[in-house]
């Protein structure tokens, strides 16, 4: 039995309202369904990167929640962590041996500062260790998607990675990775990478009241790549005003989480949602986006 037959079955033996279900499905990199709603794991650790570590109990306790809730797309790092709480470790203790339909992405290429956060690149000739401690951490032999994150957060563009995209390729043919994506990249890096291996996905900053990339998400489009945006809550330096969603909050009952994700759900085919959370509360609200139908009229009031 394939992965994608063994999937399907599961799919069918659980139930089909699974609050992630009714986004949909897209097929990552082209083998791999997965619900359009997924997680990320970035907040298990920590609320942010200057924050406290919280209770690892809580972080598996989400994690377990969100696979019932039908989530199969896991968004990690090997540096989402805060002191001895560890994402990845975090997503072992709970999940594993991990399901055949349990798709785990994972990032690589920022390296620590000395006050603790990421800081730095990897050049090619460190991305190797890193793609071993995300296989170690993980407890696979294989990691189904690695993205190269480039710079920190800043506006992307400006430098060539042509060398450290190569050097995952290289990874890939080992067989050590499955697909490769690239992480807050422009329009001229992403088509670097592809001349190099396919690309099965971009994660850049993205959401409803933030849509810069557009014109990136349009690219995907027309290339089947997926298009997964980090922050889609308006995290980091791009916050989300939930007055200017006043309207179309009411009209659903619905709060601004909510209506922010049923956005990005509406606004492409090829947009896979991963919100982060560290609360079983949030995770709940979260999840219930994918119920929201936004009307013509929600879309124009929310820009788009």
């Amino acid at each position: 039995m394939t992965r994608e037959d063994t999937h399907q079955a599961s799919a069918t033996s659980a139930t089909s309202a699974a609050p992630a279900a009714p986004a949909g499905r897209f097929l990552l990199g082209g083998d791999l369904p997965v619900h359009r709603l997924g997680f990320g794991a970035m907040r298990l650790p920590t609320g942010s990167f200057q924050g406290p570590a919280r209770d690892p109990r809580t972080g598996v306790a989400v994690l377990r929640r969100a696979v019932e809730l039908g989530v199969d797309h896991i968004d990690t790092a090997w540096f989402y962590r805060r002191g001895g709480v560890v994402a990845n470790e975090l997503i072992r203790t709970a999940l594993a041996p991990y399901g055949d339909d349990l798709v785990i992405a994972t990032k690589v290429g920022p390296l620590f500062g000395e006050d603790g956060t990421p800081g730095g690149e990897a050049g090619p000739d460190r991305l190797r260790g890193l793609v071993e401690e995300n296989l170690r951490t993980l407890g696979v032999d294989r990691l189904d998607l690695v993205y190269l994150r480039v710079g920190g957060m800043t506006v992307p563009g400006g430098e060539s990675i042509a060398a450290r995209f190569a050097a995952l390729a290289e990874l890939r043919e080992e067989g050590l990775i499955r697909h490769l994506g690239v992480s807050n990249v422009d329009a001229a890096q992403l088509a670097e990478a592809r001349e190099i291996a396919p690309v099965a996905a971009v994660q850049n900053a993205f959401h409803v009241q933030d849509q810069g990339d557009a014109g990136l998400l349009a690219l995907c489009e027309r290339a089947g790549i997926a298009f997964v945006p980090f922050f889609p809550l308006g995290g980091g330096h791009r916050p989300i005003d939930a007055t200017r969603m006043t309207e179309v909050m009411t009209r659903h009952g619905a709060g601004a989480a909510q209506v922010a994700l049923a956005w990005s759900l509406a606004r492409s085919p090829v947009l896979l949602a991963i919100p982060g959370t560290g609360s079983l509360e949030h995770l709940e609200e979260n999840m219930g986006a994918s119920r929201i139908r936004l009307t013509p009229q929600d879309l124009a009031a929310l820009g788009g």
